[in-house]
């Protein structure tokens, strides 16, 4: 490759960032409390708990629903296609005779006439006689449901529970206890999402800042380089000072590329949290606060999310919350379960408006029938059916009492190591305090030893690398004290072992010319010692 070709690159370095930061500037304008805003009514997790909330009601709802009357109505229409009855006719029992005259349905009652003669009595008598021998004997049922083509029903129905062995009110606490939690589980979900929003738009930020920290190295590289290639041509450098120069700036090319990569993801990241489009440039102007003699980041707007003082108590925790009603919703189970073999009463009535016309549309006289019972139903043998249902509730409440115990121990240890890694991430930002300005001064002399050749090109890369990894664990420990914060004002309502930035983070501050970051340890045993019920003891 031509050597002039080489001295075009770094032209290109500059032209592609200086695009990149205009495009950046031309982009959606966006601060954090506008990021929480937003990411609250997009976040797809707040509308499921949401969701399980108006679940959760209408489980109570129901389960409520029990203690009162259960009224229905009904109406019902039937057409009889063939009855059995019919076969009375067949066999000529109610029939008409054969002369074709109707049979009659009813005869007039027989009322004697002392003032007849003997004869006309005598007749009447006969035809009394005639008529009740030749009498339909289904003729008093002809408004009857026998055999009726065509009948309507006009129905109420009610039903009273009046004692069920305790049922109804177990249901009732379960349905409670399952509200309880459904609401803990919106909270919790609200804090992640905050901690989650929060997270990513640090990590944007920090990649930002990191960029910057990168490409200025590279530019002080460039100056550098140049400043070693204008003395080895009027012979005041020897060419291993020009080769160590264009090494040191070649080398720092790399890390503003990964730099830049890095950014891409953090910004792709947020997007993808806040559910904007990908291919939106976004414009963070929420800084880290990672000035030099700051003496501590700007702080977070979540005074709307988390209250002023953190609550550390572990019984307080969402997680336990939720175990505590799981433990209550078994326990009702237990009762539903005892319940079954208790006897249940309940008081029913049925009312019913009858009517059987002669074509498809109610007409003439209705009918009505009125029935009042009570019902006591008591199991007698069902096999060990009951004594199985009993077993299991019995063992889903030992099971979530165990597990209540379970997340106790670890909502108490993950509360110590929230308060352990924001005590560490304060350490860590103090002692940045003042160590970028020093750097900064140091190199600053540095260069101007190297230019009255006091010093040697070694001691002015280590000066500025110093400068870049001071830059760079200031901006690192303003970002890490902001999340931790935080995730301790929102630990009431935090699920357990959140901060799913961390691993995302270690990505974007490994690079070149940059010391790794250790992760952070674990609550020392020391630490656990002094911490007692979750809080910590300040030295």
């Amino acid at each position: 490759m031509p050597r002039s070709l080489f001295s075009w690159l770094p032209l290109l370095f500059v032209v592609a960032a200086d695009l990149a930061a205009q495009e950046r500037q031309q982009g959606r304008a966006l601060t954090l409390a506008e990021a929480l805003e937003i990411a609250n009514k997009e976040s797809e997790s707040i509308g499921i708990a949401r969701a399980g909330i108006q679940s959760a009601r209408g489980e109570q709802r129901r389960a409520r629903s029990e203690f009162f009357p259960q009224l229905s109505g009904s109406v019902s229409y039937t057409r009889t296609l063939e009855t059995q009855f019919a076969a009375l006719s067949e066999d000529g029992e109610g029939g008409p005779p054969p002369g074709g005259t109707p049979v009659p349905t009813s005869c007039p009652t027989f009322v004697p006439n002392p003032a007849a003669t003997p004869d006309e009595r005598l007749a009447a008598l006969e035809e009394a006689a005639e008529c009740s021998s030749t009498v339909d004997p289904f003729g008093a049922f002809a408004d009857l449901p026998f055999g009726q083509p065509n009948q309507w029903s006009f129905g109420l129905s009610l039903s009273q529970n009046l004692f069920a062995g305790g049922r109804i009110l177990a249901q009732n606490r379960i349905a409670a206890a399952n509200r309880r939690s459904a609401d803990t589980e919106l909270t919790a979900q609200e804090a992640q999402l905050v901690l989650d929003v929060t997270t990513s738009y640090y990590d944007a930020v920090l990649s930002d800042r990191l960029v910057t920290i990168a490409e200025a190295s590279l530019a002080q590289a460039e100056r550098t380089l140049k400043d070693v290639r204008l003395a080895r041509e009027v012979g005041t450098q020897p060419e291993f000072d020009l080769l160590r120069a264009e090494v040191s700036r070649d080398n720092q090319r790399p890390a503003v590329i990964q730099r830049r990569t890095s950014r891409e993801l953090a910004y792709l990241r947020l997007a993808q949290t806040l559910n904007l489009s990908l291919d939106e440039p976004l414009l963070l102007t929420t800084s880290l606060g990672d000035t030099a003699d700051a003496p501590e980041p700007p702080a977070v707007p979540i005074a709307d999310v988390a209250p002023a003082a953190p609550d550390t108590t572990v019984e307080e925790r969402a997680p336990v919350r939720q175990a505590a009603e799981n433990v209550r919703a078994s326990e009702g189970q237990v009762a539903v379960a005892r319940s079954q073999s208790l006897p249940s009463l309940v008081l029913s009535s049925q009312y019913a408006k009858l009517n059987f016309p002669e074509d498809a549309f109610p007409s003439g006289r209705f009918l009505t029938d009125w029935t009042v019972g009570v019902a006591l139903q008591l199991p007698l043998f069902t096999g060990g059916r009951l004594s199985g249902d009993r077993m299991v509730a019995r063992a889903g409440a030992d099971r979530a009492r165990l597990r209540l115990r379970q997340v106790e121990e670890q909502a108490r240890l993950d509360t110590r190591n929230t308060i352990a890694n924001t005590e560490e991430a304060e350490a860590r930002w103090s002692a940045t305090t003042g160590t970028v300005r020093q750097a900064q001064r140091a190199y600053g002399i540095a260069e101007i030893r190297y230019r009255e050749g006091i010093s040697t090109q070694t001691e002015l890369s280590d000066s500025r690398l110093q400068l870049q990894e001071a830059q760079a664990n200031r901006a690192q420990s303003a970002r890490d004290l902001q999340v931790a914060r935080v995730r301790l004002a929102l630990i009431r309502n935090l699920p357990l072992a959140g901060g799913s930035g961390a691993s995302f983070t270690s990505a974007i501050t490994s690079g070149a010319n940059v010391a790794p970051r250790m992760p952070a340890p674990a609550v020392s045993p020391v630490r656990a010692v002094r911490e007692q019920g979750g809080t910590a003891v300040r030295r």
